[in-house]
């Protein structure tokens, strides 16, 4: 088993096919959606493929470390996570390829007018080894 974290992105992937954002979907658009990531997050949790989902809150902000005293926190300049990153999901399957058909099904959640958004995923495999570096 491989685990592999799949992204829902807001913005800075390929445009959907069914672009509509979802702040101009009616409250029942919205309900299908939330329903259809509720069903599919419930059936691979059955298969035992689940490790966690969360959708993110439109608020974050920037923190690092600067010595002795209160961290710097700022809001910019970069173009945030909380503005690309909607939601994600961490997957345990057997192959790449089983990944790759979750997240394909995955984009077929309904948006507006209740068709699929054929949204692309960011499928990211999670890190098993520490790199080696070899001189």
């Amino acid at each position: 088993m491989a685990k592999y974290l799949l992204l829902k992105h807001y913005r800075g992937a390929p445009a959907p096919q069914n672009a509509v954002p979802m702040d101009r979907w009616t409250p029942d658009e919205v309900a299908d959606h939330v329903r259809f990531m509720q069903e599919f997050a419930a059936r691979l949790e059955t298969t035992g493929e689940l490790v966690d989902a969360s959708a993110l809150a439109p608020e974050g902000a920037w923190v690092r470390y600067d010595g002795e005293g209160r961290p710097p926190v700022t809001d910019g300049p970069f173009a945030e996570t909380k503005d690309l990153i909607a939601g994600w999901m961490i997957i345990d399957v057997d192959s790449r390829d089983r990944a790759f058909e979750l997240a394909g099904e995955l984009s077929a959640a309904p948006g507006a007018g209740g068709e699929p958004i054929h949204e692309w995923l960011e499928v990211r495999p999670f890190l098993t080894e520490l790199p080696t570096i070899t001189e």
